[in-house]
């Protein structure tokens, strides 16, 4: 993003900021012990606008605010400095961003062409914008859809086509967005199968005909990975790239508008026998990334570690990317137990919804919180990306499913007149992200400079840029040196501010 010289009075006050945590990741490097939080700030002689900045505070007293800082001219004597460490690698960032669902689609469609054009290119443009740099579209129908279906609704995969949720929002929607961000990435979830490939249960395999719950008929199992292939092609044809799959979005819950049960055992199945081979015989370099629920498995005992129990497959393994979580249940140190079980397998986060169950909309509440759970809680855990649900739903958090989530928010939320639009703390956070960090990025280590309430990452994009994002939990402003290796500057972080720094 560029430096907007409109901002950079910003700079007299001091502003700045930032940093990285290893939030509990035994994994990480542990910084050492806490120095004092005011150094004697050192002499500088600006002589540029080295390092770009953006802030926000629930308060919205920065609300995503542009400024600069210079690197300092003098030694580094500060006893309170953040070194990064970039020989100390970690995973690699594919991106950050938010779902592209029909409803979501939908609503933009309804604003209009320019207002459109100017929100997608602010969001998506990673140089006139924040660059967010994922999205996750659901295969046929989710619960924030136009309508239940799929796209082969009549029993036989030859009747398989893409219906007017793809072809009339979602589709025009994807092009202008790879119009500013030709790199963005796609992860791709089914809801459901068609109901003629569902039984009620694998013992009787009687025919299911519902949206909600249900099991994929083992004898379905091919028709059902040449339907993920065709929906692969069918959006490929349009110009868009799959990056990546599940099997099944939140397979332990039966009851979501659309849903299907698939446990371990049959998406195991499903994925060696017919799924990885139907990729491999089309030539198709889309990911398959397995599970894609919560932290504690639904409580279900016989699902716990589900990722590793597919691992644990050579025939299955060889055909996944990693595992995919969100976190409506259990607890985020999850993923490194799963990281530490299967060290060479990715982890992705792939949703998360805020509602009115959690304030939602309620920046002071939400915020910070969102901040060092979605983002930098699941990162500093191996998490090579986060997705959070809905971009943008309208004025009645919709349009929605009868029977699935009917009280939540978007990213952003879109008022009557389709013009006006509010920013939620996943906006805000995926933006602090996404702005500084690129995609192809590492995280790296850092040692040095801590304190309680403090959560940071540190990352070295591809064009050798540093990024540092920090999220301030205290009631008071943090003052410490940032030191690359080759440059330093000293910093302010605001009280209970977000703030990310890329030089």
């Amino acid at each position: 993003m560029k430096i907007k010289k409109s901002f950079l009075h910003l700079c007299a006050l001091g502003l700045s900021a930032f940093l990285m945590a290893s939030c509990g990741n035994d994994d990480v490097d542990q910084p050492g012990p806490s120095t004092p939080d005011t150094p004697s700030e050192p002499t500088e002689t600006p002589t540029e606008n080295d390092v770009w900045m953006l802030t926000t505070t629930p308060t919205l007293s920065f609300d995503l605010q542009e400024s600069s800082l210079s690197f300092s001219t003098t030694d580094n004597m500060s006893p309170s400095t953040l070194k990064l460490l970039p020989s100390t690698t970690y995973q690699e960032i594919d991106g950050f961003g938010a779902a592209i669902t029909g409803s979501t689609a939908y609503n933009l469609m309804k604003m209009s062409a320019s207002d459109r054009a100017a929100f997608l290119k602010k969001t998506f443009s990673p140089t006139e914008g924040y660059g967010f740099s994922y999205v996750r579209v659901p295969i046929g129908c989710s619960d924030f859809s136009l309508s239940e279906y799929t796209c082969c609704d009549r029993q036989g995969i030859e009747n398989f086509a893409l219906t007017g949720e793809e072809t009339n929002y979602i589709i025009p929607v994807l092009k202008e967005i790879l119009a500013y961000n030709p790199q963005l990435k796609i992860m791709s979830a089914p809801w459901t199968a068609p109901k003629w490939m569902k039984v009620s249960d694998l013992t009787s395999l009687k025919p299911y005909d519902s949206w909600t719950g249900g099991q994929l008929n083992p004898k379905y199992y091919q028709d059902y990975a040449t339907y993920f292939v065709k929906w692969i092609k069918a959006f490929q044809a349009e110009g868009i790239r799959i990056h990546a799959v599940t099997p099944q979005n939140e397979p332990l819950n039966r009851g979501n508008s659309a849903s299907m049960f698939m446990g371990w055992q049959e998406q195991r199945d499903f994925v060696k026998s017919a799924l990885g081979p139907a990729f491999e015989a089309e030539g198709l370099q889309t990911k398959i990334y397995v599970f894609d629920h919560n932290y504690n498995y639904d409580d279900m005992a016989d699902q716990k570690s589900y990722p590793v129990k597919i691992y644990d497959d050579p025939e299955a393994s060889k055909y996944v990317a990693g595992a995919a979580y969100h976190n409506y249940g259990g607890n985020i140190n999850e993923l490194e137990t799963i990281h530490k079980a299967y060290p060479d397998k990715e982890l992705l986060f792939t949703e998360s919804t805020a509602g009115e169950w959690n304030d939602g909309i309620n920046l002071n509440s939400r915020l910070l919180a969102d901040m060092e759970d979605i983002v930098l809680g699941t990162v500093n855990r191996w998490c090579r990306g986060s997705i959070v649900w809905n971009l943008m739903l309208d004025a009645n958090q919709g349009p929605n499913r009868p029977g699935g989530c009917t009280n939540g928010y978007g990213a952003v939320d879109l008022a009557a007149d389709f013009k006006t639009i509010r920013k939620n703390s996943f906006y805000y956070i995926m933006a602090h992200m996404a702005s500084g960090v690129q995609p192809g990025a590492k995280r790296i280590g850092t040692a040095g400079y801590t304190k309680a309430g403090l959560t940071y990452a540190a990352f070295q994009n591809p064009d050798n840029s540093y990024a540092l994002v920090a999220c301030n939990h205290n009631s008071e402003e943090l003052k410490f040196t940032v030191d690359d290796g080759a440059h330093h500057f000293y910093v302010t972080v605001p009280a209970s501010s977000i703030v990310t720094f890329k030089w």
